[in-house]
């Protein structure tokens, strides 16, 4: 409401008021003239007539202000404050007497009278209810007209009442129309009428999200349409007992606010873009009213008002026309601007509407809604959701522009923003591979100029031990042993237990068996406190009892001659399998504590597999290694680089060719050699950078189809013949012809378990290079391993030299017989004199193993030794060696080929060990034990159960079996030496014992994994070659 109409509807109140005084004051006049005279009755009848005529105007003014006012909602903050809405200006209302007293007040009145005058007025106010007209007759007196009846063959409009009072039309929220016809109304007198009049309730607020969402704004509208109108009684009232209840119901007006603002073209564009980009589907269905009173059309967007059917509907909802008008123009804007044709509009549904929408908070009404309140609501959401019918409404031209534009200017920016993105991207991609380059390069550099310096240092250092070697040997010294295997990262990779293998050289402990050596031995995994135990009762010396120092283990009273220490980084690294240098090289602690150690005195380290971070460790402890350089260690520790040593060093070689690697000169190499060598059964092919036997492959020339026509061909040119090439180019080209195929389908790999199959091992055979021999020609052959140290000072010492024993794979060994008894010692050390020089002319020094195979020529008839295999490194058969010499106490003579133990006789006891008598013992050794089952027994029970079995050592007569552990957590490897009197002694002692284990930790029902039947095998076929050599000695011996 404006302030203008406060205003006057406040005049017409005071106007009230003062007729009210008037009355009162000629009462009184009356009153006291009552006295004397006779009551003037007419008088009093015009005083009467008077006041009611001026209050009925007065009302009547009131009531066209409240009718021409605009209904609006209240404010949301006063909703749940205020019921009752006082208006700015309230006239003082003491004055007037109160003329009827509450109902609750009424002399008499008992609770039940109370509980029925409180349901009659719940029904009065429910004009829904079938007892309402009843309950209003009997009230008021007013029969209401039964409007549920009504015909909807004729529509007559209501006959507006003269006066302010005939056009208020109750705003209800039913479908049915509360307007009083003309033939309820009748000739009532105003005052009836002005008593009948109906309070509108303030509308009840929706909630925010109810508008907001077209879907549940829609059915929300559509459940407050089945609402019953809501009355309220004025607090003012009051009630007489000869008259009928007929309280004065009023409209309850919200508070001003202010004017709604016509409706915004983009507004509607908005909300229809939000309804198109929704399904179709999903659109709420609204239900059709089943009455439909007011229903008008509209035609092109425009509402003729000149129609009967709007004219009635306008009639009937005149007095919340205020609002319904918001969303006629919202509609009618929406069906103009869509080009609707024909829209036809349900009267009801649009009142329902404009209540659950206000045009004060939405800029824009919903179109969902708009289009609920069609009947023909379907046809027209059809072409709203038509794509381009916007452009056929009015305004299209201009919207259509306007859109053209918005999509052209979107795609000019759209493609310079990506086209910006895409350069700032690259921009940012150079720069940052630039820096990463950048970076990269200067860190290689800094690693370049570090290992530069590592080098230069080692190569000073190895100056330094070869000046002062002889004196380093013959004084007190520290060596620091590091049983690295710096396999490349693939090889270290696909090794199983990397961290045990590393740690089956820990027999090197055994090197203080000369007092001038204290030993430092760098363990690749944390020892268990039993095998501790094991080691520090094993190495006894002149019957003293030294010690060891774990890094949890405590130090002794004693002085230990040995410490192991276990780098830190094993606990960040445990799966990593990296080699033993480079977890020494990322332990800063145990590098400080070994440099605390080797303070003043003599020291150097021995390594494994040569690696690059044997020199980081060495710089870092400043102490020089006894080995070659790294690049030199990988240059001739291959399989091609060894044969390069032994052709250096004029050694007997297998035919064949190194340094392959395409598959041409394979298959041409192999037929070239193959011409040359048709007495060779079998061919070998040899990975360069594998190990033990891990990357051969063989091949049987049996299966060669052509194979006996080229020995037919040699027969028939003869030995002298065939060494000219031009006979054999022949035998050549066929071979060339079938090698292919032949290769492909019968070459094998010797150990299944690295490469299944041909195809992966001559893919790795070609990548990383190999060689190509032949095996030796006889049905017994024997293979050995010398160990050699190249000193410094350039004397080449053999320290240790065996006989191979194999297991399943015939290429590999897993022990060996020692001394070996194959070739002749002076043969022996000719060769392996060469071999050594031959690696001190390439800077080879430290520790060196020679594999040979030796065999009987069948043409000659003559023994032949053959160099197949070079490893620069400590091998496991010298350490190995290093526990035998410690445990029997004696001495290995490679030059005669005897293992000189001293023994300890009743009668020369007291007498020193250099005078007491030696004997030649021979001895098996085993580092390769494999089983399975080992790791359900700790090493104590294991111990105390081949005691049971008798299974010992005699530490007078220097004979029996010692055991070497390796690891606490697993127990699945060990390593075994048998001592006896002769070889057949040590290897029966040895077979037993396996044979022994295998029965005590193993049943039928078990599945083992183990190379203990494969060993046993090979040791009987050993023993059954010395029987016949034995007996074919005897023999030879009367006939000489």
């Amino acid at each position: 409401m404006s302030l203008k109409n406060e205003d006057k509807l406040g005049a017409v109140l005071l106007q009230v008021q003062h007729d009210l005084r008037h009355l009162r004051c000629d009462l009184e006049r009356i009153s006291l003239s009552e006295r004397t005279t006779t009551l003037d009755v007419q008088a009093l009848d015009n005083a009467i007539r008077k006041t009611e005529n001026s209050i009925q105007k007065h009302t009547e003014d009131y009531l066209k202000t409240v009718t021409e006012q605009l209904l609006v909602l209240p404010t949301i903050e006063d909703i749940h404050k205020k019921t009752v809405q006082i208006p700015k200006w309230k006239p003082d209302l003491d004055s007037f007497p109160d003329m009827r007293p509450q109902r609750e007040d009424l002399p008499g009145a008992s609770q039940r009278e109370k509980h029925k005058s409180t349901s009659s007025m719940r029904l009065l106010c429910n004009p829904a209810h079938p007892n309402n007209r009843a309950i209003m007759y009997q009230k008021s007196g007013i029969s209401l007209p039964d409007v549920h009846k009504r015909s909807t063959s004729v529509v007559k409009p209501p006959r507006m009442i003269s006066g302010p009072a005939g056009r208020l039309k109750p705003r209800t929220r039913d479908h049915h129309n509360l307007a009083v016809p003309e033939e309820a109304t009748g000739a009532l007198p105003d005052t009836i009428l002005l008593r009948t009049l109906i309070q509108h309730k303030a509308a009840s607020l929706h909630p925010r999200e109810d508008l907001y969402s077209c879907t549940i704004g829609l059915m929300g509208a559509k459940s407050r349409c089945h609402k019953q109108l809501k009355w309220e009684k004025l607090p003012g009232y009051t009630c007489e007992k000869s008259i009928k209840c007929t309280p004065f119901w009023t409209t309850k007006t919200p508070p001003p606010s202010t004017s709604s603002k016509s409706i915004e073209h983009e507004s509607v564009m908005q909300a229809t873009i939000n309804i198109i980009s929704k399904n179709h589907q999903n659109l709420p269905v609204p239900v059709p009213v089943n009455i439909n009173k007011y229903p008008f059309t509209i035609t092109k967007g425009r509402i003729d008002p000149l129609a009967a059917d709007f004219c009635l509907f306008r009639q009937s909802f005149s007095l919340c026309w205020s609002s319904v008008v918001f969303a006629l123009e919202a509609l009618e804007k929406l069906l103009r601007d869509f080009a609707v044709p024909v829209a036809k509009v349900s009267g009801e549904r649009l009142v329902e509407f404009s209540h659950g929408w206000d045009s004060g908070w939405r800029t824009a009404p919903p179109v969902i809604g708009l289009v609920s309140v069609l009947e023909n609501w379907e046809e027209v959401l059809g072409l709203v959701l038509r794509p381009g019918q916007r452009f056929k409404g009015e305004g299209g031209i201009e919207a259509a522009a306007i859109h053209i534009q918005s999509c052209w200017r979107r795609c000019v920016a759209r493609t310079a923003y990506l086209r910006h993105c895409r350069r700032k991207w690259a921009a940012g991609t150079i720069s940052t591979s630039w820096l990463m380059r950048s970076q990269r390069r200067s860190v290689r550099k800094a690693l370049q100029a570090r290992r530069l310096r590592q080098l230069e240092n080692y190569r000073s250092r190895a100056q330094n031990l070869a000046a002062n070697w002889k004196h380093i040997q013959s004084s007190k010294r520290t060596i620091i042993h590091i049983p690295s295997l710096g396999y490349s990262q693939s090889q270290r990779l696909n090794l199983r237990g990397f961290d045990i293998l590393q740690n089956i050289q820990i027999n090197r402990l055994c090197d203080i068996r000369d007092k001038n050596v204290e030993v430092i031995y760098v363990c690749p995994q944390h020892l268990g406190e039993d095998i501790l135990h094991y080691y520090t009762s094993l190495l006894v010396r002149d019957g003293a009892t030294d010690g060891a120092e774990n890094r949890t283990t405590e130090a002794s009273s004693f002085v230990r001659p040995f410490i192991i220490l276990t780098p830190e980084a094993a606990d960040y690294f445990p799966n990593h399998n990296m080699c033993l240098s480079t977890l020494l090289k990322y332990s800063p602690r145990t590098l400080k504590r070994i440099r605390n150690l080797i303070q003043g005195k003599q020291t150097y380290i021995v390594g494994g597999v040569a690696h690059v971070d044997d020199l980081a460790v060495a710089d870092e402890l400043g102490v020089p290694i006894l080995g070659p350089e790294p690049a030199t260690a990988q240059l001739y520790s291959t399989k091609s680089g060894g044969r390069r040593i032994f052709t250096g060093a004029e050694v007997d070689v297998p035919p064949g060719q190194g340094d392959i690697y395409t598959l041409n000169k394979l298959h041409e190499a192999l037929a070239e050699i193959m011409t040359r060598n048709l007495h060779v059964q079998r061919w070998l092919f040899k990975i360069d950078s594998e190990h033990s036997g891990r990357g051969t492959a063989y091949c049987d020339i049996c299966h060669l189809s052509c194979y006996s026509w080229a020995l037919q061909e040699y027969r028939r040119h003869g030995l002298e013949l065939w060494k000219t090439k031009w006979i054999q180019e022949s035998v050549l080209l066929r071979y060339l012809d079938e090698i292919p195929e032949w290769l492909t389908h019968y070459a094998r790999p010797a150990k299944t378990s690295c490469y299944p199959n041909w195809a992966c091992f001559l893919k790795t055979f070609l990548r990383q290079g190999g060689v190509v021999e032949a095996y030796p020609p006889s049905d017994s052959v024997t293979c050995l391993t010398v160990d050699l140290l190249l000193e410094p000072g350039g004397e080449v010492t053999v320290l240790s030299c065996g006989d191979q024993l194999h297991g399943s794979c015939q290429l590999e060994a897993i022990g060996s017989t020692v001394p070996q008894t194959s070739v002749h010692p002076e043969t022996l050390h000719s060769i392996c004199t060469r071999v050594g020089r031959a690696c001190l002319q390439r800077c080879i020094i430290g520790h060196v193993s020679v594999d040979l195979a030796t065999f009987l020529n069948h043409n000659t008839m003559e023994q032949e030794v053959w160099a197949i295999d070079l490893d620069l490194t400590y091998s496991d058969q010298l350490a190995m060696t290093q526990m035998l010499l410690m445990r029997t106490g004696g001495t290995l003579n490679c030059h005669t080929g005897c293992l000189e133990v001293p023994v300890r006789e009743k009668y020369c006891e007291h007498q020193p060990a250099a005078k007491r008598p030696v004997v030649n013992l021979y001895a098996v050794l085993g580092s390769q034990l494999f089983h399975s089952n080992l790791s359900m027994l700790y090493h104590n029970v294991f111990l105390m159960m081949c005691k049971a079995h008798g299974i010992g050592f005699n530490m007078k007569r220097k004979e029996g079996t010692v055991f070497a552990l390796y690891d606490s957590s697993e127990r699945c490897r060990i390593g075994m030496i048998t001592v006896s009197e002769d070889l057949q002694g040590a290897l029966v002692t040895f077979a037993r014992n396996l044979s022994v284990i295998h029965q005590e930790i193993s049943s039928s029902k078990m599945q083992e994994e183990t190379n203990f039947k494969e060993l046993i095998k090979d040791i009987e076929d050993v023993l059954q070659t010395t029987v016949q050599n034995k007996l074919r000695a005897v023999k030879d011996k009367p006939a000489a």
